[in-house]
């Protein structure tokens, strides 16, 4: 019986890499389409959620630009290093790229709540309107910025759906960065229109986590 090592090795390399890869063809398909979805409802609100105020630019600092370029390069650097750097692949890629799915429909849900619980307030752009409120009912009795957790979840649940790690942290650190970045100059600018009654209402919730952050 001839009994040939290296093409044992070779053949176990490729059963391991075929092993990593499984999500290529099955939850890949499925992480391009929740992008999508995502891209798709984010295009919407940019057109129809603009400031139509003269200072919304102003007080943007082009967060607005930032969040959306940052955002398009870091799933587009994701997406390659998912496919092209299998030795990152996670184990046990199938359940965690299920369980990504479900984060990425929770963190919707609570984006498009806060959204709706803000009203006329929302808008995609950093803006005070004359008669700007704090709104603490919904989702903001737990958190200042519950609209951005739910984007950030959904963006934790589309990395997870890559099953890659090295690709979870390409999608993830810059985008949670450029919000980070937003915050700051959104919680500003309430902080200057709003005086004590947004700096109060600092104190007495987190940014983006109850009891933690």
């Amino acid at each position: 019986m001839d009994f040939n090592i290296l093409e044992v090795t070779c053949d176990l390399e490729r059963l391991q890499f075929s092993g990593r890869m499984w999500y290529l063809d099955a939850v890949m398909p499925l992480a391009l389409k929740l992008g999508l979805v995502y891209l798709i409802s984010e295009i919407v609100l940019t057109v129809t959620r603009r400031s139509r105020s003269q200072t919304g630019t102003k007080q943007d600092r082009s967060t607005l630009g930032v969040l959306w370029l940052v955002i398009m390069a870091s799933i587009a650097a994701g997406v390659y290093v998912a496919q092209y750097f299998p030795a990152a692949a996670l184990a046990h890629g199938r359940e965690i790229a299920y369980a990504g799915v479900a984060l990425f429909v929770a963190g919707l849900f609570l984006r498009w709540w806060a959204i709706i619980t803000l009203g006329r307030f929302f808008t995609v752009d950093v803006s005070i309107e004359k008669d700007h409120e704090v709104v603490e009912r919904g989702p903001f009795r737990l958190v200042r910025h519950p609209s951005y957790t739910g984007v950030l979840l959904a963006f934790v649940g589309f990395a997870l759906t890559l099953g890659n790690w090295v690709a979870g942290l390409v999608v993830l650190l810059p985008i949670a960065l450029a919000f980070n970045y937003r915050m700051k100059v959104e919680e500003e600018a309430l902080s200057a229109a709003l005086g004590s009654r947004y700096t109060d209402y600092m104190k007495r919730t987190k940014r983006l986590v109850p009891l933690v952050y």
